[in-house]
């Protein structure tokens, strides 16, 4: 019997189907990228609302353990965010207005100090400073313009929040029935596989969202006490940006660090500001080496490298609140990978599957 020769060796058959692979996974991604974008005025609230069932899950599961009816309880944790995230933002915001004018003018006065050492390069960081509010203001706008447009910044913000609040009640009092409805929307035999894949995903936000919160509140006053007792100027102020710029993972840190220098820096004088930078980084290490493994060690870890790419890539798609979501929804991502690689991949090591005694061609 004359045999058929191959096209292709087998090792550029094995690249041809992967490329393959890659275009098609590729391609879908695109297209559901696209799909969000398009419909951002729903995603949007929904995204956010999967982050605060997350983070409101434990509060909701204790409550339903007391024995306390599941939409009530539902009612009491929304209640109860509402209160808590009210309380943080009017503190944040309070403390970010009476300080404002304070770390603006220190800033300055830190690139003019700068450039009476460092001549032009220092001018053009005096420039920077002067022109700080106006291009924070045209970023703000651009930011917000690229998540809804054509409605007010304050409408669009209200929205947003009372549709994500809605979805919260729903998602926590049905989130009994998601798996059965998981089961019904999959194809074939393929429940199973669907419902470890969502569950392994929201694990990873789950456990995301509240190390990130417990990390970013230690922070915040591990740094707002260390600013306090150099009687840095606006120190309530720098410790609540610690705490808002903690969701950026690594920018953040390196953001609100570089503010509280320079003010210590403007204000206190060079020793100061090497105290405050000390502070900074001691909080750091602190955080990279005991919060970050203790708090998330049951979580997906993602490569810092990951991390940076998720949030430039969330940058440019949806400004900062794609910042904020990139690395939950990274984090998802990985839990479904893991989950597949659990379910399918072959353990290393294992020897290659011998055909049968009937086998053969």
């Amino acid at each position: 019997m004359q045999t058929t020769r191959a096209l292709l060796p087998e090792p550029a058959r094995r690249v041809a189907a992967w490329c393959a692979v890659l275009l098609l996974a590729a391609g879908v991604a695109a297209v559901g990228i696209w799909l969000c974008v398009v419909f951002k005025t729903v995603v949007t609230p929904v995204l956010l609302a999967i982050l605060g069932t997350a983070l409101l899950g434990p509060l909701h599961r204790r409550l339903q353990r007391m024995k306390v009816q599941k939409s009530l309880a539902a009612a009491l944790t929304v209640v109860a965010v509402l209160a808590v995230v009210g309380g943080a933002t009017y503190i944040v915001v309070l403390a970010l207005i009476e300080t404002g004018d304070q770390i603006v003018a220190s800033l300055r006065q830190a690139a003019t100090d700068i450039a009476k050492h460092f001549g032009a390069a220092g001018t053009s960081l005096d420039d920077l400073a002067k022109n700080a509010e106006g291009l924070l203001k045209r970023f703000g706008g651009t930011a917000a313009s690229g998540v809804i447009t054509g409605i007010s910044v304050v409408g669009e913000v209200i929205a947003t929040a009372v549709l994500a609040l809605i979805l919260i009640f729903f998602f926590l009092r049905d989130s009994d029935r998601a798996a059965g409805a998981l089961r019904t929307l999959a194809p074939g035999d393929t429940g199973d596989t669907v419902e470890g894949m969502a569950r392994r995903a929201f694990r990873a936000v789950e456990g995301y969202m509240r190390g990130t919160t417990f990390v970013a509140l230690v922070d915040a006053v591990l740094i707002g006490a260390g600013l306090l007792v150099l009687d840095v100027p606006g120190a309530v102020g720098l410790a609540a940006l610690v705490f808002v710029t903690a969701y950026i993972p690594y920018l953040g840190a390196f953001l609100s660090g570089a503010v509280a220098v320079l003010v210590a820096l403007a204000d206190r004088g060079f020793v100061i500001a090497l105290w405050v930078l000390g502070i900074v980084l001691a909080v750091q290490v602190l955080e990279g080496n005991v919060l970050q493994p203790l708090v998330q060690s049951r979580t997906v870890q993602m490569h810092p490298a990951a991390v940076l790419l998720a949030i430039t890539a969330g940058a440019s798609v949806a400004g900062i609140l794609g910042m904020l979501l990139a690395v939950p929804l990274t984090a998802a991502a990985t839990g479904v990978l893991v989950e597949l690689r659990a379910r399918y991949g072959a353990p290393r090591g294992d020897p290659e599957p011998q055909p049968g005694p009937g086998a053969g061609g």
